[in-house]
């Protein structure tokens, strides 16, 4: 896509896909992960938020070892305690078949398992390879089947890794087939790391529909060389519509001391209201969710156009 394509995409262009666009939470999960840890109470007041202004899929909680992520032991407690609405998806991550028994105990209404298209990266975290870490994944699908709980997949450093550098898209294609072909009903293509360019976005994206339906894919670029809405744009004509974001841009990048990470749910809604595209959210009531929690935990919000709604609201 070139940068006239670029300049001249509009709702009219994108007319032969859905107009409508599924915005997948992070915040109260990979967010909140990389953030101090708050009470369980404003997680709860933070889900319920989120729910009220029309986002109907939101990562609820993780089911990791608290030795690991203490910022979501109390996950099983944040999902007994919401007020649930209808409609509404409360998913949980699950790295193993004990994360599964104790999210199907809290009632999640989905969960989700992650791979990597790195080596390098499943060794130093989750320390085993691409192979060993997709073989432990079969029991808990196993278990999940039976259990009749959706199963959402994962992949990270698409874009690239910070240890092997750039990833080759074939090799992601080959990761996200085995996920879906798994059983998994939906693949987010992760760039963990956030170097993600608009073009390398778009080949990837390519790369990987050639082995799995573009339906069944999301993508999840984080904004630390804020690239996200830029690779996003760049694959919308493409037919993706599926796109994970975390309010108030909660959760920094690891790899890159003071960046920011996760992509903010405001500044994408905006975008895809601005392209003519449907998310059924309320962008007002998605902002006051994200300064709630971004009060809670003493930090700045880090969507431009939440602030932007502030400063306005002030004007």
């Amino acid at each position: 896509m070139s940068a006239q394509d670029l300049s001249n995409l509009s709702a009219t262009s994108l007319s032969a896909t859905s107009d409508s666009v599924s915005l997948f939470e992070m915040g109260p999960r990979d967010g909140l992960q990389n953030e101090a840890a708050v009470p369980t109470q404003a997680k709860v007041a933070l889900i319920e938020a989120l729910a009220n202004a029309g986002v109907k899929r939101i990562e609820a909680g993780s089911f990791v070892s608290p030795k690991w992520v203490p910022q979501m032991a109390d996950s099983g407690e944040v999902l007994r305690q919401i007020r649930r609405q209808a409609g509404v998806v409360y998913s949980a991550l699950t790295p193993n078949v004990k994360g599964l028994e104790l999210a199907l105990d809290a009632k999640a209404s989905e969960v989700a398992i992650f791979g990597a298209a790195s080596q390098s990266f499943s060794q130093r975290n989750i320390n085993c390879s691409i192979e060993e870490s997709i073989e432990r994944f079969i029991p808990l699908m196993d278990m999940a089947k039976a259990a009749n709980i959706p199963v959402r997949g994962y992949v990270s450093c698409v874009l690239g890794c910070p240890y092997e550098g750039e990833i080759a898209a074939s090799e992601v294609a080959r990761v996200s087939e085995i996920l879906y072909k798994m059983g998994c009903y939906e693949i987010s293509l992760g760039d963990t790391i956030g170097v993600g360019t608009p073009l390398k976005a778009r080949k990837m994206l390519q790369a990987v529909m050639e082995r799995v339906p573009v339906e069944k894919l999301a993508l999840h670029f984080h904004d630390t060389y804020g690239q996200a809405l830029a690779n996003i744009t760049a694959c919308l004509d493409l037919g993706v519509r599926s796109f994970d974001a975390s309010v108030a841009g909660l959760g920094g990048c690891p790899y890159a001391k003071g960046a920011s990470g996760n992509l903010a749910s405001e500044d994408l809604v905006y975008m895809l209201h601005g392209l003519g595209l449907k998310t059924g959210i309320d962008l007002e009531k998605l902002a006051l969710a994200g300064f709630g929690i971004s009060k809670q935990l003493n930090r700045l919000n880090g969507s431009k156009v939440a602030n932007a709604i502030l400063q306005g609201a002030k004007a």
